[in-house]
């Protein structure tokens, strides 16, 4: 619990058109400022920031509050992050309240694993940018990819050097400790580098923090994985993580809705290509920590996987996983042999945006689309898919939209809405 005192202190020292002014330009107008408000999408300027009063308003939206709260609507935090965030802005020492020893300690291994992780992501960087291996591999590799050095900088990507333990030994002799380390996932037990000759993939947390690494080979060798990743940590929870989500949040935000794709290029070729709502999984399936971070700057999902049986499979579960938190989640499997990297740099941002608004489907279009038409002449196939669809409308929690899904589901299939509104009550029943 922060101290009473330094809440007052973050309070004195924080000037809501000093903070605001770091997400937003803002020009002076009277003892006032003014600009295009961040919370929804307006040509002529109505968001109003009073230095006098500490507060914003916006006469468009009609969003307003303090710099706290500006700072926990901007940056989708709660009020203790909120607060944190300020002091580190303004360089207040946080004291809290009722820390044992062992909370002081735990917090200061965390903080030195990203530490650690910080410097990594640095020296991966810098020798992808300087380094001839760097320059000569990995550079090459992105270039090949069509990424410019904006994007590349953008992420922060990077190249591990291929001998065994080039950035082990300047690690340590950085004063580094080799547990943390080898926590972290860095460095291995044979105090070799764990990313040697892979390009490397940083992944923040929301607030920017390096949380771990994705890396992939340029080797040819099959038996080598194509991609590695940090291990969990004390800081790096994978199943809660969504890479890209750093650089995405504000336009997340702003669109009011999520693209969620596999692997890192896509997500990286996305944003190159001016769509930066985009977020990835990253070789997990999507889990339910996963949606909750996305439903803090948005209620509208869409899932963008491959046409494959694994991709759909994976899309029908993320679909349920998003409906059971209340999204209005839908899905576009994109055509065999595409992935949104390749598919964006062949048709062009309008292109592919007009392709995804004209294409995806919700729950119900998506299951009768792809199994109907097979099972129009089996009874037992198509009672299954009743069933099926019965179980993911099931998982909708407000009833009224739940209703709606029955209803339309009905007439799509061709059935009697009683019996999908049975089969939902009984699944219902039957979980709790």
């Amino acid at each position: 619990m922060i101290a009473k005192d330094t809440i007052d202190r973050i309070m004195d020292a924080a000037r809501v058109e000093e903070v605001v002014s770091d997400f937003v330009t803002i020009k002076k107008r009277g003892s006032n400022y003014l600009g295009l408000c961040p919370f929804h999408n307006e040509k002529t300027p109505s968001f109003n920031v009073s230095p006098s009063k500490g507060i914003y308003k916006c006469f468009g939206c009609g969003r307003a509050g303090n710099v706290v709260g500006f700072v926990m609507e901007h940056e989708h935090l709660t009020y203790r992050e909120a607060l944190l965030f300020l002091a580190k802005r303004y360089n207040i020492e946080v004291e809290e309240t009722k820390r044992t020893e062992e909370d002081i300690e735990q917090d200061t291994v965390r903080e030195s694993l990203f530490i650690i992780n910080t410097h990594a992501q640095h020296y991966f960087h810098e020798f992808l940018l300087k380094e001839g291996e760097g320059t000569q591999v990995g550079w090459s590799y992105f270039k090949e990819r069509g990424l410019l050095k904006e994007v590349i900088e953008k992420f922060k990507l990077g190249y591990c050097p291929s001998a065994g333990d080039t950035y082990t030994t300047e690690a340590l002799a950085a004063g580094y400790k080799l547990e943390l380390m080898q926590q972290l996932g860095l460095t291995n037990t044979y105090k070799s580098d764990f990313f040697r000759g892979r390009v490397i993939f940083p992944i923040h947390s929301i607030s920017g923090k390096v949380l771990g690494f994705g890396g992939r080979t340029l080797s040819a060798d099959k038996k080598v994985p194509k991609y590695v990743n940090s291990p969990e940590s004390d800081i790096y929870n994978k199943s809660k993580v969504l890479y890209g989500m750093y650089q995405a949040r504000q336009a997340v935000a702003k669109n009011d809705e999520c693209f969620l794709v596999e692997g890192y290029m896509d997500v990286i070729s996305l944003h190159q290509a001016g769509i930066e709502h985009v977020v990835a999984s990253s070789g997990t399936s999507l889990t339910t920590d996963q949606v909750k971070l996305i439903k803090r700057y948005t209620n509208n999902l869409t899932i963008l996987y491959d046409g494959d049986p694994a991709g759909i499979k994976a899309a029908l579960r993320g679909l349920d996983i998003s409906l059971e938190e209340g999204l209005n989640v839908k899905v576009m499997l994109l055509p065999a042999g595409q992935d949104p990297d390749t598919w964006v740099q062949e048709i062009g941002s309008a292109a592919f945006l007009e392709k995804v608004a004209a294409e995806k489907k919700d729950l119900i279009h998506l299951r009768t689309s792809l199994f109907l038409e097979e099972a129009q002449d089996d009874p037992v196939r198509l009672a299954g898919i009743i069933r099926e669809m019965g179980q993911s409308i099931s998982l909708i929690p407000d009833p009224i939209t739940r209703s709606l899904y029955i209803r339309q589901a009905a007439v799509t299939m061709g059935i009697e809405e009683q019996i999908l509104i049975q089969e939902v009550n009984k699944v219902i029943r039957k979980r709790n």
